[in-house]
């Protein structure tokens, strides 16, 4: 059995749709902690009228409402309530197939550390420019490296053992993943649907923060960046990656030189 903590501020609109996939599940038992944080919508009575409704017979779910923002906060607060040694940490945006849960249980067995994803899939953005920028973005080495785990991760108990509470970082995600080594982390075959950012500005704030995130992380515990295991795409694969994905290539590049001439600009911002 595993509990699966997700952080929802201001989720509305997708809260609903992501814990209806998460109920479908072809799992026996689970528990479903939402964390409602800093929320002026109704995310909260979503939730609960949602897992009220649909939640399977044998699951475990609550809805905690907390009166601050933040993402890290949100998550020590489901790790309070949590009682499965298997943990999987999802973003309310995310919808997860039905067999993705059992699949992550399953290669989470055992008694050695290890840390866990699935198969993430970008749906076509509407946007043109999100569009060129996702399909260039998923040939890029970390989103080819094996269980990113962006919107989606797991660890199990020895794992979670390596760290304490979540600090106060933007790259919650990646502070996990680093405390495990690449041999320590595996990829199920199981899908999962990320949505990519709308439109060229989003973008760029979004990836702005992301790369703040990482700079954060490395500066407050570079012993972390050993593993890293991402390949280097170096001058001449990045060549090779335009001259298969021109306008790809055009969009994220626009967005990388943004991203540079405004570094510092953005605090906190949203992906939607």
């Amino acid at each position: 059995m595993l509990s699966v903590i997700i952080p929802a501020s201001n989720e509305a609109a997708f809260i609903g749709p992501c814990l209806s996939a998460l109920c479908a599940s072809r799992i026996m038992a689970a528990q479903v902690i939402v964390v409602a944080n800093g929320c002026r919508d109704e995310t909260a009575q979503i939730a609960r009228e949602v897992l009220g409704r649909i939640c399977p017979e044998g699951w475990q779910a609550e809805v905690l409402e907390l009166t601050q923002g933040s993402k890290p906060g949100a998550l020590n607060a489901g790790e309070t309530r949590a009682v499965h040694g298997i943990r999987v940490y999802l973003d309310a945006d995310v919808i997860v197939s039905p067999l993705l849960l059992a699949a992550l249980a399953r290669v989470l067995e055992g008694e050695a550390p290890l840390y866990a994803s699935g198969t993430a899939r970008i749906p076509r953005p509407e946007d043109p420019v999100s569009r060129a920028y996702a399909q260039f973005w998923q040939m890029l080495p970390f989103h080819k490296s094996v269980a990113p785990g962006y919107g989606l991760f797991a660890v199990n108990a020895a794992g979670r053992a390596r760290w304490g509470g979540f600090p106060d970082l933007i790259s919650d995600d990646g502070f996990v993943r680093l405390h495990f080594a690449p041999e320590e982390r595996r990829q199920v075959a199981e899908p999962y649907d990320w949505p990519m950012i709308e439109g060229f500005a989003r973008l760029v704030r979004v990836r702005r923060r992301q790369d703040a995130g990482m700079r954060q992380l490395l500066q407050m515990h570079p012993n972390l960046a050993r593993n890293e295991g991402k390949a280097r795409l170096g001058p001449l694969g990045l060549a090779r990656l335009a001259l298969r994905a021109p306008l790809g290539f055009l969009a994220y590049a626009a967005v990388s030189l943004a991203v540079r001439m405004g570094r510092g600009k953005d605090g906190f911002t949203r992906g939607r």
